[in-house]
């Protein structure tokens, strides 16, 4: 993962299949921080669930992030939505290709997991983890919000990743 304006990546392990690592949310933590003004807040876990599931999905080597956390002020100074998710440090704007931006907007939207919001214009898909909810930037604010499927339980992602892992041995 690498944050677009600040340069700074994160390519580490930060989930060891049952608990985040404390060290490494807060190495992510940094590399998301609000790039106007450098500060950090405690990154989401589930929010990097997401991303961290998306890019193996698509099976991306590289993640561009563009926004992560946002202070009140910078969220003003792009704005962005009042409540948005990037002020409580659980939303990225992630730069997709767009080769790519249908593929991952429809596996973000299967996922069923957070908001996804669709900036074909700028080029970025935006992934958080609050409800499940999906709009599409059309030049003016941001529209259609859409209930999907109830979003996975804490325990039913370790099952997701315990049988993945299994999965995995077997293969081997």
């Amino acid at each position: 993962m690498r944050h677009a304006a600040s340069g700074a990546v994160f390519s580490g392990i930060y989930h060891n299949g049952h608990a985040a690592d404390p060290v490494a949310m807060a190495e992510l933590s940094e590399v998301l921080a609000d790039t106007r003004t450098g500060k950090v807040r405690p990154f989401d876990v589930e929010a990097i669930d997401i991303v961290w599931e998306m890019s193996r999905r698509q099976r991306m080597a590289e993640l561009i992030v563009l926004s992560g956390y946002r202070t009140e002020a910078t969220n003003r100074e792009v704005n962005g939505a009042a409540n948005s998710q990037h002020l409580r440090a659980a939303a990225l704007d992630l730069q997709i290709a767009t080769s790519q931006f249908d593929s991952f907007g429809d596996a973000a939207l299967k996922l069923g997991r957070g908001g996804v919001g669709f900036y074909r214009a700028h080029g970025f898909i935006h992934l958080d983890s609050g409800v499940v909810r999906h709009w599409i930037d059309g030049g003016g604010p941001a529209v259609a919000v859409v209930r999907g499927p109830p979003p996975r339980t804490a325990a039913e992602q370790r099952i997701d990743r315990l049988a993945e892992a299994w999965a995995n041995l077997r293969r081997r």
